[in-house]
């Protein structure tokens, strides 16, 4: 508990907004969280129609520790909120001609597989989870919690040493590579790459922790969709006495003598004593904040590298659709060219991998009896001209791609149909150029060249969420909150004292 309550406004609820709202609370602060739209979540909102409930946004379930250490912070577990499965197989990735590869739970399972593809892999495929176990434990125990205001938090020779041996240099696919020939399995390794804003070749090799998370930690499901994450962070926080304001949009952040005084959301002014910014950092600094006390200039945002945007449809379908799994992936396709799409010509990709989440396969509370709910997402450039056409034909283009994959006629099965794309994100989020996921996680935006948690010019304002440290993801985005909240610790500290 702090030995002065202070009176803490949090502009967003996603997961760094509810994040850093419950770690406040628990300080003993009077947390008031703004949310502009009618429910908490952000990108991970949830909407139901026609009998089909539909997760908006994240749908991959990984990192399952950093969930659960969010909550046992709180004497909570995750299982006093939600109930985890633990999908298996965990994924499965059609590549064209026939070939698919199931990836299935457990790493024994996993060995006999990569055996299958390319005799003597899995002893190649130990070493190099025990290269990306060692990653994981030092990214997340060493680095991810690390505010990153400047190069002197890695000035220590634990973490010069672990450097070493975290291949930041490296590109992921020439780290691959040196392990694997089989192209199938270069593909499995590389996929997540693709959500970190970047092509195997452009991405650092330390990111294989993304594969230990995958391969050793599992893929889970939270039993009636990831939103019930959502439900579990905001009942903790409301229990913790934190305060939440939907339909509560800033359009202002005023300041005086280099403090925000006060924030304005729908016309009513909400007084503060600190301030953590969890919605679009560009939004915020660049629309909310008076000229004066913007630490970046456009020429900076402009220049920044982004993630992919996303093109995504809701789709439900009036018959079972067996060919899916939870999560299918198609790469049937020209991948280096939806990547060139995306990161060296922006454009529209002409034939694109796909991402199929079908919760429906494991979850009969999310669509009626014998159908069949299914998102499918699309990366794509941000920035993109957003119109009705672009939609109506890539709506046609994924039809044609879900029939030949399935071998069946599924559009005359297609009863409810939604698409969500730039516009949406920008309207919904503020989102910078439409972006889905926040910064590519290059070398050179990562740590301490992410923008800054502190605006300099402002001794009361903390920045969290994807757009800053330690970057995109959920559980990024939960353990940046909780940067967030001891950082205004620490200023609260500091002010307190003088």
């Amino acid at each position: 508990m702090t030995k002065q309550k202070k009176s803490i406004t949090i502009i967003g609820a996603g997961f760094s907004g509810l994040s850093a709202s419950a770690y406040l609370a628990k300080q003993g602060h009077k947390v008031t969280v703004l949310e502009k739209n009618s429910t908490p979540g952000g990108r991970a909102r949830r909407f139901s129609d026609s009998g089909f409930t539909y997760d908006m946004g994240p749908s991959w379930y990984w990192m399952p520790d950093i969930f659960e250490s969010f909550f046992t912070d709180f004497g909570k577990s995750t299982s006093d909120y939600y109930e985890l499965e633990r999908l298996d197989p965990s994924y499965k990735i059609y590549f064209g001609n026939g070939k698919e590869v199931k990836l299935p739970a457990g790493v024994e399972n996993i060995y006999k597989l990569y055996e299958e593809l390319e005799p003597g892999s899995s002893n190649n495929l130990k070493r190099f989870l025990d290269e990306a176990g060692y990653k994981y434990q030092i990214g997340i125990g060493e680095f991810v919690h690390k505010p990153s205001h400047s190069i002197k938090e890695y000035m220590s020779w634990k973490i010069l040493k672990a450097g070493l041996k975290l291949n930041m240099f490296s590109s992921f696919s020439s780290y691959i590579n040196k392990y694997f020939k089989n192209p199938l399995i270069r593909r499995m390794l590389e996929f997540p790459v693709l959500f970190l804003g970047g092509t195997a070749k452009t991405t650092p090799a330390l990111y294989s922790l993304m594969n230990y998370s995958d391969m050793v930690q599992g893929t889970w499901y939270p039993k009636g969709g990831m939103f019930k994450v959502v439900e579990a962070m905001v009942k903790l926080a409301e229990e913790l006495g934190v305060e939440f304001i939907y339909n509560a949009e800033v359009s202002t952040i005023n300041t005086d003598n280099n403090r925000v005084i006060s924030v304005t959301a729908s016309g009513k002014e909400y007084q503060t004593d600190y301030l953590v910014a969890t919605g679009d950092y560009h939004h915020i600094e660049q629309q909310l904040l008076s000229p004066y006390y913007r630490k970046y200039t456009p020429r900076y945002w402009d220049k920044r590298v982004l993630s992919p945007s996303s093109l995504i449809y809701y789709l439900g379908f009036n018959t079972r659709i067996p060919e899916f799994q939870h999560h299918t992936l198609l790469f049937d396709e020209d991948f280096e060219g939806h990547a060139d799409s995306i990161y060296s010509n922006p454009s529209w990709p002409e034939n694109p991998s796909i991402y199929i989440s079908c919760t429906s396969r494991t979850d009969t509370t999310v669509a009626p009896d014998g159908h069949e709910n299914v998102m499918v997402l699309i990366p794509v450039a941000p920035g993109l001209d957003d119109s009705d056409n672009v939609r109506e034909k890539y709506l046609n283009h994924v039809l044609m791609r879900l029939e030949r994959y399935t071998g069946r006629k599924l559009s005359d099965k297609l009863v409810y149909s939604r698409s969500y794309a730039h516009k949406d994100f920008e309207m919904d989020y503020n989102a910078y150029k439409g972006n889905a996921y926040g910064l590519a996680n290059t070398l050179l935006q990562t740590a301490f060249l992410k923008p800054k948690m502190r605006n300099p010019k402002i001794n009361n304002l903390i920045f969290a969420g994807q757009l800053t440290v330690p970057g995109p993801g959920v559980p990024p985005a939960i353990i940046s909150g909780e940067m967030a909240a001891n950082e205004i610790s620490k200023l609260v500290t500091k002010h307190t004292s003088l």
